[in-house]
């Protein structure tokens, strides 16, 4: 009985071990093998083959010394397999033939030790290749997203959906069409030229940053912020900046998560009630965070060219960032920050945060002007922050019967149960007044 409990605690043991090593790993296998085989379905299912031979041999002989390197060096193996196999099936292909024979002397018997000195800048350009393929823009939004998170986050189906609040079967066949689209449309494994670079990387940010946000505030659901998601973003963001560092767009977007998620442990209450910014406790802000983000800053501002708009939002965040106080921020500087920002982006929501900061540095009215003149766009007919704002400002002008109106309507627009808590304790607290 005590041997069988050891054998059991001794397997679980080591599938969270490789659970772990999934976690951590799996994105480099993945995108090793997709280099070999040329389709990232076939990749991941080489690299999930791999941790299943891992799951099988490390408790009986036990997890190696570089766990990453036996995963690699088992998915190279069997992505040979595969070739083989096609190879034998169509002998008449002398090119894959060639193909074969060429991989065969590029992984040599030292592929293990080569690997973590001579190969790293190879396994980055995977990587890379790996990223933009998920991030291809001839998937829809939804599928860039639970690809990236499923290849490169080393995510379960199950996570994702749990993260997205949708259910599981609808992210599996958003993920299985992903990879069917990406093979119909016969997306080559690589990185695009210079020329066709930029609006390649603009889609990896925007899935990196949706990930971002869809953890730092919740659109639906009882939770306010899934950190979790943040994580997974920030990972991502970071391996972005180190694959593309004279990208200063990539380190724009790193440096505005690092300086967003900072704030993180203070924008919830020990209830889990959302706590606004200028009731945070700024103590709480994670100072780590901060710095990294400050540093990501003014490495993208090394390099060549203008800010891009994820480096301009970073600027404005680390007037935050190097506040004291609420009080303290530099409003005015916000707002030249949000002029050059409507230069790159003239989106509504972009002009409606700049009527925010217009409103700290110029007051209420003026900002109300502003955010009037917003009204008529269909884009934020249905955005709950619209007439949020609205209502915060005519609360400052004493106009409290219309302030409860707005606050009223943006908490039935909102679909998140937290926010919908602190819009309608806004129009609470407005009734006595009105």
């Amino acid at each position: 009985m005590t041997q069988a409990r050891d054998g059991h605690d001794a397997f679980a043991a080591t599938r969270r071990t490789v659970e772990a090593v999934w976690r951590i790993e799996s994105a480099k296998v993945i995108a090793h093998a997709a280099r070999v085989v040329r389709d990232v379905g076939v990749a991941e299912e080489i690299a999930q083959d791999a941790f299943v031979a891992a799951l099988e041999r490390w408790p009986t002989s036990g997890i190696p010394e570089n766990p990453g390197a036996w995963l690699m060096t088992a998915a190279k193996h069997r992505a040979l397999d595969r070739l083989r196999r096609a190879a034998s099936h169509a002998r008449a292909h002398e090119a894959m033939g060639s193909d074969l024979e060429a991989l065969e002397a590029h992984f040599a018997p030292d592929f293990v030790e080569a690997l973590d000195a001579a190969r790293e800048d190879e396994i980055g350009d995977d990587l890379l290749r790996l990223m933009f393929v998920a991030c291809h823009p001839v998937l829809p939004k939804e599928g860039r997203v639970a690809l990236t998170l499923r290849l490169l986050g080393g995510l379960t189906t199950a996570e994702i959906a749990r993260a997205f609040l949708v259910p599981e079967a609808t992210v599996a066949q958003r993920i299985v069409r992903a990879k069917r689209t990406l093979a119909a449309a016969k997306v080559p494994f690589e990185v695009p030229r210079l020329s066709g670079l930029e609006p390649r990387l603009d889609s990896v940010f925007e899935v990196i940053c949706l990930i971002f946000n869809e953890g730092y505030t919740a659109t639906a659901g009882k939770d306010w912020t899934r950190p979790a998601l943040c994580e997974e973003a920030l990972r991502l963001g970071r391996m972005l900046a180190r694959l593309v560092p004279a990208q200063g767009e990539a380190h724009g977007l790193a440096a505005l998560m690092e300086l967003q998620a900072s704030r993180l442990p203070a924008r919830v209450d020990r209830a889990g009630r959302a706590v606004l910014l200028a009731d945070q406790d700024r103590s709480r802000w994670d100072a780590l965070l901060i710095r990294r983000g400050l540093a990501a800053l003014a490495r993208g501002a090394g390099c060549a060219g203008a800010p891009g708009p994820y480096a301009l939002q970073a600027a404005l965040a680390a007037c935050h960032a190097r506040a004291p106080s609420a009080a303290a921020t530099d409003w005015a500087r916000i707002v030249a920050i949000y002029d050059a920002l409507l230069k790159l982006d003239a989106s509504p929501v972009v002009r409606l945060n700049r009527a925010v900061a217009v409103g700290m540095a110029q007051g209420p009215q003026a900002a109300l002007d502003l955010v009037d003149a917003l009204c008529e766009e269909s884009v934020l007919r249905h955005y709950p922050w619209l007439p949020a704002t609205r209502g915060d400002l005519l609360e400052k002008l004493g106009r409290y019967a219309e302030a409860r109106a707005q606050f009223e309507r943006a908490a039935a627009l909102t679909q998140n149960a937290r926010d919908r808590e602190v819009l309608l304790a806004r129009a609470q607290a407005c009734a006595p007044r009105a």
